[in-house]
């Protein structure tokens, strides 16, 4: 069977990343997840004192992004992907809302976006590989065998949102994070690098009521009528 990339491009909060790690351990592929490298750029910006509020300081950034390495590992557990900066599980400090509401300004600089997208495509090189983001299928993999958008409504993605903080034990307002989510929305459709959009070849695939079952049924469909 032939080894492709599969490109999942969508939304915040849609439920790509876990969608995305479900479909590659149910297809034996490598997960990437795209987002949770410009979630741990932000994260470094916030631990160096590079964000006073919400103003980047651009050029020491720009100067720094070599010294930023990011690293997947699984969970010896639970088999899910963790993210490491610079050799540091920060997997649970990436996900928090403060992260949330700088990683969008962040991921609109060039050099910062230039950086990871060349990244990325290294990680590609040998297929076999599930990343998700928000431009993997219209610029980091543009020749990707396959592309899915996914959406859903603003609510929904919010209280998915709300759910797992809560879970988690953070303390969460439905409101601020349905804010959050808007405000993301049109920060990544209206940036000038690489805004947000579903690519011409991309499948639609809205699953603000959709089960988890139903989500993998229709995504192990349509993997198997390329690769067979």
């Amino acid at each position: 069977m032939k080894k492709i990339i599969i490109a999942i491009d969508g939304f915040s909060s849609c439920g790509k990343s876990t969608m995305a790690k479900a479909l590659a351990r149910n297809i034996g592929y490598l997960y990437f997840d795209s987002g949770a490298m410009y979630r741990a750029v932000a994260l470094y910006c916030m631990q160096n004192g590079l964000i006073n509020d919400t103003k980047i300081d651009i050029e020491t950034l720009r100067g720094k992004m070599q010294d930023i390495q990011i690293t997947f590992e699984a969970d010896p557990d639970t088999k899910n992907s963790l993210t490491f900066l610079n050799g540091v599980n920060v997997e649970h400090e990436i996900r928090s809302l403060e992260v949330s509401r700088l990683v969008s300004q962040v991921a609109a600089l060039d050099f910062v976006r230039e950086e990871m997208v060349d990244r990325q495509r290294e990680m590609g090189k040998a297929k076999g590989i599930v990343m998700d983001g928000r431009d993997i299928g219209t610029t980091v993999f543009p020749n990707a065998e396959m592309k899915i958008f996914v959406t859903a409504s603003a609510e929904v993605r919010a209280q998915r949102r709300y759910d797992e903080l809560t879970a988690r034990g953070d303390n969460a307002n439905f409101q601020e994070i349905l804010d959050n989510v808007l405000q993301r929305d049109h920060i990544d459709q209206t940036r000038e690098v690489s805004p947000l959009k579903q690519a011409e070849d991309a499948l639609l695939l809205d699953n603000s009521n959709m089960t988890r079952e139903e989500q993998m049924n229709w995504l192990i469909e349509k993997f198997n009528s390329l690769t067979e």
